[in-house]
């Protein structure tokens, strides 16, 4: 309307239309033209008034829209709204048209249809404003991959964010995971940063914190609720995918990934975090913020931190309460380590309680078992008390027992066992046993005798004992001590003399 009105006021003063084109860089035509429609609006007399914007806008509309070529998707109309409304993505409802109706346009031509046809209505905000020392907000970002020096390993990395709310001084650290106990530290970490505890988190719906996300009533993961009633703070999650209620440290985290960490160089973690940590007190915490148009390190030292909750004179253990199911082999895993716990508990699952050096099983609100914390994947912690008692008698009947359990039997016993153990072609521990055991049945005196006897005929087994028990040959007396002992006596074995004969 603008260009319309320098026009229509040189017109009123008499210039020529050559001279109102050239003075404009319009053609003369167009000028020729508005020249026509004001006349028939009485606007070229120079003591009338001057039309307003709206006037001129009714009037010029022509002018203004020239005619536009129809859309190619224009026939599909019907369909492609319906499909829009359904929330189907514009590459999606082009490659039906293709499908379908044989389209041959491009997705643009989609894209560039719907936002005339069916336009967004933008959504209005509103800047919140919290008290002094209230609030904080609290996000991950994507971190830097940091290759380790030392080790040589790569390292996928996230940044962790507080902000404050009210003077926009922040906390970050660069993390390796966003686990429960990482998350954990993360907060202890920060809190100890600050000197002191926000009476509010606002915070996203991660699973390290948020075990299921609703908009009413979320559930808070048990170590993070254990958390908060350590430090007295409160949590706020913002509601499903509705991250603009945590703007600021939504903007923390951004002004950390564009500003702090291109151009440099990271040797490990605790190098990163040695410089993050710099260079939030240096330029993060003096530059001057673009809304509060002051420092946020002063307006932190200056206002907000002595409001700020005290630290707890002994800090929350923070243990990270997770469940797990105790498996038929009467262990429970945890990060790739596995744990006893008492066998009637089997196909259950259990709470375990995670401590920086020790684990705690529990079944509901009962201590069930303790172990210290594994760290190598694959290593096992075993109380023998956790097993079933057949599994107790099996591993408590080792090789050692059964040469002691033999040596109170007697000798003979002792000598069969250890002709067992003698043999390197199978394990002999179960046939060990099961000699052991026949004494329950047929007492220790008979077994030393059957031992005696097997070991005379030169067969030490388990089957030569056990038959010679069920025969009652260990109460005969031994053929090689009475019958066959005078004719070998000053001879040969089996050797007889000329005048024995054989009947």
């Amino acid at each position: 309307m603008y260009e319309y009105r320098q026009v229509l006021i040189r017109l009123r003063l008499g210039a020529t239309d050559r001279e109102v084109a050239r003075a404009q860089r319009i053609g003369r035509a167009k000028v020729a033209h508005i020249r026509q429609l004001a006349a028939a609006q009485g606007w070229l007399e120079p003591s009338g008034p001057m039309p307003d914007d709206a006037q001129l806008a009714a009037v010029f509309k022509i002018v203004r829209t020239a005619a536009q070529n129809v859309s190619s998707v224009e026939p599909f109309r019907d369909e492609i709204l319906a499909w829009h409304a359904q929330g189907i993505q514009s590459t999606t409802i082009r490659q039906a048209l293709a499908r379908i109706h044989g389209f041959t346009g491009s997705v643009h031509s989609v894209y560039r249809f719907l936002q005339q046809a069916a336009p967004k209505t933008p959504a209005a905000t509103v800047m919140l404003d919290f008290a002094v020392a209230d609030t904080a907000q609290i996000d991950f970002g994507q971190g830097p991959l940091i290759t380790d020096r030392a080790s040589g390993e790569t390292i996928k990395t996230w940044i962790f964010v507080m902000t404050l709310a009210w003077s926009r001084h922040q906390y970050a650290e660069i993390v390796p995971n966003q686990k429960i106990e990482t998350w954990l530290a993360c907060h202890r970490h920060a809190f100890e940063w600050f000197n002191g505890v926000p009476r509010t988190l606002v915070i996203d719906n991660p699973k390290c914190a948020i075990t299921r996300a609703c908009y009413y009533e979320p559930q808070v993961q048990r170590s993070y609720s254990e958390c908060a009633l350590g430090y007295g703070f409160i949590l706020a999650p913002c509601p499903p995918r509705d991250p603009q209620k945590k703007g600021r440290v939504e903007a923390g985290v951004k002004y950390v990934k564009n500003n702090f960490v291109p151009l440099r160089e990271f040797h490990s973690l605790a190098h990163a975090n040695e410089q993050l940590q710099g260079w939030i007190l240096g330029e993060a915490g003096n530059r001057i913020h673009g809304t509060t148009r002051a420092q946020p390190l002063a307006l932190f030292s200056t206002t907000e931190q002595p409001l700020l909750q005290p630290l707890p004179t002994i800090a929350p253990a923070c243990a990270v309460w997770t469940k797990a199911k105790l498996h038929g082999n009467c262990h429970l895993q945890f990060e790739l380590c596995h744990y006893s716990a008492p066998f009637r508990w089997l196909h259950q699952e259990l709470w375990l309680e995670v401590g920086p050096s020790a684990i705690r099983i529990y079944h509901d609100h009962e201590l069930v078992a303790v172990h210290p914390r594994l760290f190598k994947p694959g290593s096992r912690s075993t109380v023998q008390d956790h097993l079933p008692p057949d599994a107790q008698a099996y591993f408590m009947r080792d090789p050692q027992w059964c040469l002691a359990q033999a040596t109170l039997v007697g000798p003979a016993c002792r000598a069969v066992i250890e002709s067992m153990f003698g043999k390197g072609v199978l394990d002999y521990l179960r046939a060990a046993q099961g000699l052991l055991g026949l004494r329950e049945r047929y007492s220790a005196a008979r077994l030393e005798a059957a031992c005696s006897r097997a070991l005379n005929f030169g067969a030490p087994t388990y089957r030569t004992v056990k038959q010679i028990l069920k025969d009652g040959l260990d109460q005969q007396p031994s053929l090689l001590s009475t019958e066959l002992e005078a004719p070998y006596c000053g001879g040969a074995r089996f050797a007889r003399a000329p005048s024995q004969r054989l009947h």
